[in-house]
C-alpha cells in the first residue's frame, strides 16, 4: 500500500527505528577506522548522538512535528560526540527547522529538508572535504530533490534515495585516497546509510520495535528505594580480562610456561595458560594488558586479542543508580560555588585521559579536566556542564584531538552567559603548549593569538599497534605491528616497541629540535620507561629529554619535540 504523507506519529517511529539501526552496527562502522589502531570511534560517536536525541524523542507521548523537531534537534547538538557526531546533528538540526512548521511530510518536503540538512552541515564545517558524510548528505539531498518531480508513494522515494546514497559510498574512496588505500568507505557516510536504512524498514513494517532502552528508569527506583537497594562499590584490583593465543614460533616448555605463568602472576591474578603444540591459550586479569602482550611476543605472534574492561561494566551499573543523587548534588554545588567563588576573567577547560596528563593540566592553572581523548570524545553537553562549574567570563577549550574541536565550537556557539573560545589543540602537547603560553597581563585577544600561535611551534606523536591489516602511504602494516602517529600521518611501523619510537622520534626530529617530552601510558612501567628515555638521550644527544607519567590508554607513548 502506497504512503504518500508521513505523519508525526509514524516520523517518530522511523526517528527512533534509525538510531536502533545505527546501534547495532556501531561495532561495524567502528571497524572502517582508516588508521588500523585501537580508538576507531566514528560509530560509537554517531550512535551517542543520535541516542542522546533518541531518549528525548521516545519520551513524547502524542508528537506534533514542531514537538519532534525540537527534541530530534536539542537532543542530538547536546548530545553531539566527535566530529561525525556533530555533523550528524548539524543536519538534523537543518532538517527539523524545515520541517518544525508542517503537519505531515510528503515526499516534496523532504526534498526542502535533505536540501536543508546539508546546507547546514556544509556551513558547521570549516574546511569541508568530499569523500566523507558530507558527500553522502549531498547525494541524499540530490537525489531526494530528483525524486520528489515523479514519485509520491514514501517507501519508493526513500528505496530509491538510499541506493543512490549506497552508490555514492561505494565512491567515497575514488574521492579519498586514504579511504582507497585502507581498503575502506568512509564509516561517517556508512553511518548515515545506516539510519537511513533503519527509518526505511519502520516505514515498511520490517521493524516494529521502536523501544530506545535507558538505564534511568531503573536508576530512579533505586534511588527511591534509598540506602536498602544501593549497591556495593566493588573495589576490583585488576581491571582488564586479557586473553589471547600465542602461535609459537620458539620452544615452550615445562620450564618456559612455568615462568610464563609467574610473570602473569607478578601482573594480575585469574590465570588460564593452556599449550597445545604450537598454540598456547592465555586467560589474565591485570591492570596492564600491554605488558601481557609484550611478554608473550616473545614466545611468537598473537592472535584472537581480546581486552575487557571488567571496572566499566561494575561502575555503569553503580553510575546508574547514583546518576540522580549526583545530579542534584552537582546542582547545588553549582549554586554554592558561584555564591561562594568571585567571578573571575579567566577559566580553563581541556580534555584528557590519564591521571598523569590531568594532574599536569591541573598543574597549569585548567580549571576543569574532561576525562577522554581518543575512543572518548566528550560530548557537546560534556563541555557545557564543565564550564557551568566554572565562575568566569571567558572559558578557554583545549579539546587536545582534532575529533573534539568541533563538539567544543559547538558549545561555543550554543552557551548565553559565558564567553567559550576554541583553541584548536589536537593533541596534547599542543594543549600543554597553549597552556604554558597564557599570561594574565594579556587581554583574550593577545592570548588567543599566542595560544593558537604557540601549538605551531611543536611536534607531536603517539604511539600505539595496529588492529589489522593495511596499507598506508605506501607502508605495509600488519595486525599487532606497532605505528608511530604524527601530526600529519603515519611516521614509523614496526615489530619492536623500542625501535619504533626511536624512529618516530627521528622522524620529529629536525635541526631546531631543543625539547623532547615523553608521556608514558598505563600499560608502560617507569622503570621500562625510564630505560627508552635513555635510548633517546644516546641517540640524540644535542637535546634535553624529560619523561612524564601520563597514564593515558591506547597509547604506550606520546611524545612532542620542541
Amino acid at each position: 500500500m502506497a504512503t504518500s504523507t508521513i505523519d508525526a506519529a509514524l516520523l517518530q517511529k522511523m526517528f527512533l527505528a534509525g538510531a536502533k539501526n545505527l546501534e547495532s552496527k556501531k561495532e561495524w562502522i567502528n571497524d572502517l577506522n582508516v588508521f588500523p589502531v585501537p580508538d576507531g570511534d566514528t560509530g560509537t560517536n554517531m550512535t551517542m548522538t543520535i541516542m542522546s536525541a533518541a531518549k528525548e524523542v521516545q519520551a513524547i507521548a502524542n508528537p506534533s512535528m514542531e514537538t519532534l523537531a525540537k527534541a530530534i534537534s536539542t537532543g542530538s547538538l547536546r548530545g553531539a560526540r566527535g566530529n561525525s557526531g556533530v555533523i550528524l546533528s548539524q543536519l538534523f538540526r537543518g532538517f527539523t527547522k524545515e520541517i518544525a512548521g508542517v503537519h505531515e511530510l510528503t515526499v516534496e518536503t523532504l526534498a526542502l529538508a535533505t536540501q536543508r540538512a546539508t546546507e547546514t552541515a556544509y556551513k558547521a564545517v570549516m574546511k569541508p572535504k568530499e569523500g566523507t558524510i558530507l558527500t553522502i548528505a549531498k547525494g541524499v539531498s540530490d537525489k531526494a530533490a530528483e525524486v520528489a518531480v515523479a514519485v509520491d508513494d514514501f517507501a519508493d522515494a526513500m528505496e530509491q534515495i538510499i541506493q543512490h546514497a549506497e552508490y555514492v559510498l561505494s565512491k567515497t574512496p575514488d574521492m579519498l585516497p586514504v579511504l582507497k588505500e585502507a581498503g575502506v568507505v568512509d564509516s561517517g557516510g556508512q553511518g548515515l546509510v545506516v539510519v537511513l536504512r533503519g527509518m526505511l524498514d519502520a516505514l515498511t513494517g520490517k521493524v516494529t520495535d521502536f523501544e530506545i532502552s535507558d538505564a534511568k528508569p531503573a536508576a530512579e527506583a533505586a534511588a527511591k528505594m534509598g540506602t536498602g537497594a544501593a549497591m556495593e562499590n566493588v573495589d576490583i584490583k585488576f581491571g582488564y580480562c586479557t586473553e589471547f593465543i600465542i602461535m609459537l614460533d620458539k620452544e615452550f616448555n615445562e620450564k618456559t610456561e612455568e615462568e610464563f605463568k609467574a610473570f602473569l602472576s607478578s601482573i594480575g591474578d585469574s590465570i588460564v595458560c593452556v599449550a597445545l603444540d604450537d598454540i598456547v591459550k592465555v586467560h589474565v586479569h591485570t591492570n596492564h594488558p600491554g605488558q601481557a602482550f609484550e611478554k608473550a611476543l616473545t614466545f611468537g605472534q598473537l592472535t584472537k586479542m581480546k581486552v575487557d574492561n571488567m571496572r566499566e561494566e561494575h561502575n555503569q551499573k553503580v553510575a546508574s543508580q547514583a546518576e540522580l543523587q549526583a545530579a542534584a548534588a552537582a546542582d547545588a554545588m553549582k549554586e554554592m560555588n558561584k555564591k561562594e567563588e568571585p567571578r573571575k576573567d579567566y577559566g580553563f577547560i581541556t580534555i584528557a585521559a590519564g591521571d598523569g596528563l590531568a594532574e599536569i593540566f591541573r598543574g597549569l592553572g585548567v580549571d576543569q579536566v574532561i576525562e577522554g581523548g581518543q575512543t572518548m570524545n566528550p560530548s557537546t553537553e560534556d563541555i557545557l556542564n564543565a564550564a557551568e562549574q566554572i565562575n568566569a567570563d571567558t572559558i578557554f577549550v583545549l579539546p587536545n584531538n582534532g575529533n573534539i574541536i568541533l563538539a567544543s565550537q559547538q558549545a561555543a556557539s550554543i552557551i548565553e552567559d559565558k564567553k567559550l573560545i576554541v583553541i584548536p589543540t589536537k593533541t596534547l602537547p599542543q594543549g600543554i603548549t597553549a597552556m604554558i603560553n597564557f599570561e594574565m597581563s594579556r587581554s583574550v585577544e593577545e592570548n588567543e593569538e599566542a595560544m593558537k600561535d604557540s601549538i605551531q611551534t611543536v611536534k607531536s606523536g603517539q604511539l600505539t599497534y595496529a588492529v589489522r591489516d593495511t596499507s598506508i602511504e605506501g607502508k605495509e602494516i600488519h595486525k599487532d605491528d606497532y605505528l608511530g602517529l604524527g601530526d600529519t600521518g603515519l611516521l614509523a611501523v614496526g615489530t619492536s616497541l623500542e625501535e619504533t619510537l626511536l624512529e618516530m622520534v627521528g622522524e620529529m626530529m629536525d635541526e631546531d629540535s631543543e625539547l623532547v617530552s615523553v608521556y608514558y601510558g598505563s600499560d608502560i612501567s617507569e622503570e621500562y620507561a625510564e630505560e627508552i628515555v635513555s635510548k633517546l638521550e644516546e641517540k640524540f644527544p644535542d637535546v634535553d629529554v624529560e619523561l612524564q607519567a601520563g597514564g593515558q590508554p591506547v597509547y604506550y607513548y606520546i611524545v612532542s619535540v620542541e
